[in-house]
């Protein structure tokens, strides 16, 4: 490894922050000067708060969304307000959030925890499938909206999900795609008018 002219220490700092995704080695030199200069409560702080999270976050027992450790549900799940026959099937919990955000789904979630790549070695074995397949066996389930990524390892993942699950009996659906409202055909690329396309309702 090339010499950076930092102390040993510094330079295990900077190669820790700059594994951090969307951390490149100058991000990664320019957060560990801040952490140096900042006053030692605040840096501790961040220390403690990583420490919490890697001791008390886990996830929740039904749906796999990140929870607390004394709560093994996540607060979706234990909100007797959300339709629990409804489950929307998402990759990972930043993309819960997002769809919480919008603030258009009362239903469930479940998350699947990554999504099939094989070329990096995550097979349908690395994903929580097996419980999305429990959890629809239970009867309670009506429907599956399928939420994974517009891309070919976001679609191989829901084709996999509907393939397995086809017959249960529970409808699954995809959400749709296409031209969002209020955009126009002049900036639409190929993909969205294909799936606009594919996907046009009737009026």
């Amino acid at each position: 490894m090339a010499a950076t002219g930092y102390s040993a220490v510094i330079d295990r700092l900077m190669n820790a922050l700059g594994r951090l995704p969307g951390i490149g080695a100058r991000s990664a030199e320019r957060l560990a000067h801040h952490l140096l200069k900042c006053p030692p409560e605040e840096a501790l702080e961040l220390a403690e708060a990583i420490r919490a999270a890697k001791d008390q976050v886990r996830h929740c027992e039904v749906c796999f969304h990140l929870t607390e450790a004394e709560q093994p549900l996540c607060s979706i799940c234990r909100d007797p307000r959300r339709d629990q026959a409804t489950v929307c099937v998402v990759e990972q919990s930043r993309d819960l959030i997002v769809m919480e955000k919008a603030g258009t789904f009362a239903g469930v979630y479940h998350v699947l925890l990554g999504r099939l790549a094989p070329l990096s070695g995550i097979g349908p074995e690395q994903l929580t499938i097996d419980a999305l397949a429990r959890r629809v066996e239970s009867g309670v389930i009506r429907e599956l909206i399928m939420a994974t990524n517009p891309n070919l390892e976001g679609d191989g993942t829901a084709l996999l999900v509907a393939n397995r699950l086809g017959q249960s009996g529970v409808r699954i659906t995809r959400l749709a795609r296409g031209l969002a409202t209020g955009s126009t055909l002049e900036f639409a690329n190929r993909d969205m008018l294909a799936d606009a396309m594919a996907g046009r309702l009737p009026l």
